[in-house]
């Protein structure tokens, strides 16, 4: 990609809480606000959150997760049929439309669309266990949004739902989702714990977040790392906290526990019957009786962890300051950001270097820009977050290029076929 097809701009950008790297998303244009929550994304932005998408597909699949797309715009009476409808309503949750002759709502979440899109297939027990999930833009009327893509109005959320004959169904297609979660934020390199939460409006017995340690979350977490385990604070509210905490969590002592500022970037939900029950979905069971699906039902917010790869993963130069980002390389659109001397030969040496790159498949910029001086370019550059910066300055020798890892700074420096190669080694 060339970057001066990017219109990269510079703007003015106020911070929102500590949240750096997005307000250098914010002043680049590469994050455009149309208004509170709601946003445009650009190219590098929407290309990385196509790669954290890849990844979650990848891991579900290889569980045979089923894939499909359910409507953002739902008919509010599935929602009356489940009795979340007036819930959502008070809490002025969703965003609602009226038709001539039906009321529609804008989906916070598709617990009553899954059920209605699968209770008149899955009849049989043969049928079951599955998994079906999505990934799209969900909606929720956040009064207060906050942190830009921690907490907008619209955002991207893979959601998936599991139908089980019975309880031991549920607890076994449970724990494959929650290890499919600790392989799919590894492969992120997002350090997340499995923490014990409410499950509030969505229902059902047990849940747990997905959260990493951070300053920029709002819950406050008690964590036993000796045995790996943690809690969210809202449980110490339950009336029956402490029997709850030891029974579920094997937690005696919640309190004596570490305590840590965290923030969600996941959620999984045991069920139960809590949706076949109050919309009657009901399958064949082995002796020929009707019995409700036991459900589980799981989350993560693409968008979120868009936002937490970019404020994890912050640059800064030899004064502390903050200069940029460099995304880890197996989720970074671009591999390779190429920054040449104005003048021919350098020219077109590093469009050599770019093309040799293209042909081999991996994704890199050129800076192409006539009108940004060259020292300029080497500041911009930390703006994309690319994992590597390929520099062929006035000092460079022919046919050399200085290939330095943005993050650590290491530089090497080799012939362009030599730097081709070595792209396609990572």
């Amino acid at each position: 990609m060339k970057l001066s097809k990017m219109a990269i701009t510079k703007n003015k950008i106020m911070h929102e809480d500590n949240t750096f790297a997005q307000d250098i998303l914010l002043k680049t244009g590469q994050l455009f606000q149309y208004c509170s929550g709601v946003y445009g994304y650009d190219n590098v932005l929407y290309l990385l959150m196509q790669n954290v998408k890849n990844v979650i597909e990848k891991h579900l699949n290889k569980l045979d997760c089923v894939e499909v797309s359910l409507p953002v715009l739902q008919p509010e009476n599935i929602w009356e049929r489940s009795g979340r409808l007036a819930k959502y309503i008070e809490e002025d949750v969703m965003f609602r439309t009226k038709s001539d002759n039906q009321n529609f709502c804008l989906a916070p979440t598709a617990e009553e669309a899954i059920v209605e899109f699968l209770s008149g297939r899955l009849t049989s027990y043969k049928a079951l266990p599955v998994t079906f999930y999505q990934i799209g833009t969900k909606f929720r009327n956040e009064i207060r949004t906050k942190g830009y893509l921690i907490r907008g109005k619209a955002f991207e959320m893979m959601d998936a739902y599991s139908f089980g004959r019975d309880a031991n169904d549920l607890q076994e297609e449970y724990m494959r989702i929650r290890q499919a979660y600790l392989d799919i934020f590894n492969e992120l390199h997002l350090e997340v714990m499995p923490v014990g939460a409410d499950s509030g409006s969505m229902g059902g017995k047990k849940s747990e977040e997905f959260m990493i340690l951070s300053n920029l979350g709002e819950d406050t977490v008690y964590v036993d790392r000796a045995n790996s385990r943690a809690i969210n604070s809202e449980l110490l509210e339950r009336e029956d906290a402490d029997e709850y905490l030891k029974t579920t969590y094997n937690i005696e002592n919640a309190l004596a526990l570490e305590k840590c500022r965290a923030l969600e970037l996941g959620h999984i939900f045991q069920l139960g019957t809590f949706y076949s029950d109050s919309m009657k979905a009901y399958f064949v069971d082995a002796n020929g009786e009707q019995k409700p699906y036991v459900m589980g039902c799981y989350g993560i917010g693409v968008s979120r962890v868009v936002a937490v790869l970019y404020e994890n993963n912050l640059l800064t130069d030899n004064k502390g300051e903050i200069v940029g980002f460099s995304l880890p390389y197996n989720v970074a659109p671009y591999k390779a950001q190429i920054i040449y001397s104005n003048n021919e030969e350098k020219e077109k040496q590093a469009f050599k270097l770019y093309n040799g790159l293209r042909q081999n498949d991996i994704n890199c910029l050129i800076d192409d820009r006539t009108d940004i001086m060259f020292g300029a370019r080497i500041k911009d550059a930390n703006f994309l977050g690319t994992p590597y910066l390929a520099v062929l300055g006035n000092k460079t020798e022919d046919n050399m290029v200085e290939i330095e890892n943005t993050k650590t700074k290491e530089k090497q420096y080799l012939t362009i076929e030599n730097a081709i190669e070595y792209f396609k080694g990572l």
